[in-house]
């Protein structure tokens, strides 16, 4: 359990740097966007987010 831990923790630290090594300015710009949101806006990207990445996961394991 804790080897497929860190595999998915290593593997979202590449997909997390991909945009800020490809294009340093756009991921700055859209940092700066998210730091402008109001906070509902950021907790329902975020619940967004967490429900997709449970849908990927119980798909692939189902």
């Amino acid at each position: 359990m804790w080897q497929q831990l860190m595999l998915a923790l290593g593997l979202f630290l590449v997909f997390e740097g991909l945009l800020p090594f490809a294009s340093p300015g756009q991921w700055r710009q859209l940092v700066m966007k998210v730091a402008q949101s109001d906070d509902r806006t950021i907790r329902m990207t975020g619940l967004i987010s967490m429900l997709l990445g449970l849908a990927v996961l119980y798909i692939t394991n189902h």
